[in-house]
This record gives structure tokens, sequence and C-alpha cells, in this order.
């Protein structure tokens, strides 16, 4: 595929999907292909699975099913919006992808890291992201931004600390284990500078490119 294919993560509260509009604005003013999108939805079926997983009724969800209900809404979306979009060559920026699936449901919900990788390796075909942005912030940090920035909340919003912590945990190991592909960016200075620290990330890769 001739596109690259750019991931956002982050905890709760990161701010991560702010900094994304601003990358693809910047971006998009020099004139480059981009398809915008994010998960779980950026497609009609894979939204759909969203709102179920997302629901803050929904608090009784099984680990497992969440799981797999996460697995399920990136095939969807991989099929529909990120492999013709790679195809055509454009740069897909995708507010999360399964580097969350692997912190949410692998440390999160003490499923396993690996356990989970095997269940998305199959919705994902192999298909890893070439550059990842991991927008840091304590976790107690982004929970405050939550709940005072006036947005709804959703299921997972409302988890505990502890369970919060382990996602931050779970994501310091994923940049561990691939340090070449998941680059991190300061996520508690002024946004500008959030946002001028990921471009040159993101531009670094693509004149690699």
């Amino acid at each position: 595929m001739k596109g690259k294919f750019i991931t956002f993560e982050g905890p709760e509260g990161s701010g991560k999907t702010s900094v994304i509009k601003h990358v693809a604005a910047h971006l998009e003013s020099e004139g480059r292909a981009l398809c915008l999108t994010r998960e779980p939805g950026g497609s009609p079926i894979a939204e759909k699975i969203r709102d179920i997983i997302l629901d803050v009724g929904h608090d009784d969800m099984d680990a497992r099913t969440e799981a797999l209900l996460y697995a399920a809404a990136r095939r969807q979306h991989l099929v529909e919006i990120v492999f013709p979009a790679l195809k055509e060559g454009r740069i897909v920026l995708c507010d999360r992808f399964v580097d969350s699936s692997l912190a949410y449901q692998g440390y999160g919900r003490k499923l396993g890291v690996d356990t989970v990788f095997g269940l998305n390796a199959y919705a994902i075909e192999g298909r890893l992201p070439d550059l990842t942005l991991f927008i840091d912030v304590p976790p107690e940090t982004g929970l405050d931004r939550v709940f005072s920035n006036g947005r709804k909340v959703d299921r997972l919003d409302l988890e505990s600390l502890a369970f919060h912590t382990r996602v931050y945990e779970g994501y310091q190991a994923l940049i561990a284990r691939y340090p070449e592909r998941i680059k991190v960016v300061d996520g508690t200075r002024p946004l500008d500078e959030v946002v001028s620290s990921a471009l040159e990330h993101v531009t670094d890769h693509l004149k690699k490119a």
C-alpha cells in the first residue's frame, strides 16, 4: 500500500483528538492527501459498535466481550476506510488503533497483552501503524481534564483510577516494546507546543519514507 498509516494514542484526557486535528490541518495546508479517522468507529458499522462499547448503561459488559467488540469494529474500519485510503496513497491519521486494545484490555482489564494481540492479529492481518504518537499525560491529570472540560463522559471515563493507572503502565510497556514505531510527546505542555512536537515526528517520518 502506497500510503502512510499514522496513529495517535494516549490515556483519557490526553488531548490527542485536538492534536490530531491540528496536525491534519497543517498537512492539508501543505497539499498532502489525508484521511482523518478514529477508533472505535470511523465507518458506519464500526460507529454503531462504538456506541455499544462506550454506552454508560453497559457497565456489566464482560472484559472479553469488550475486547472482541473492539476487534470487530477495528476490522470493519480497516476494510471500509483505512485500507482503501492507503491504497490511494493517502496519509491516514487515526485517533487510536490496536495499541489502545493492548493497553486498555490487555493491561487495564488484565486479559494479557499477548492474548489481546492474538485476538486482534486476525482483524488487522499484520497491519501495524507506520508511526504511532503517544501523547503522554499522567492518568490523574487526564481524568481531571475529562471531568472539567464539560464533554460527555463515556463508560471508560468512569472506570477507577486504578484501571486508568494500569492502562498508562500498559502504554509504557508498549513504548519499550516498540521504540522504533512509538514516539512519545509530552502532553502536559501547552497545546501549540504539543502540536509542534507531534508535527516534528510526523514530518521526520514522512521525509524518511
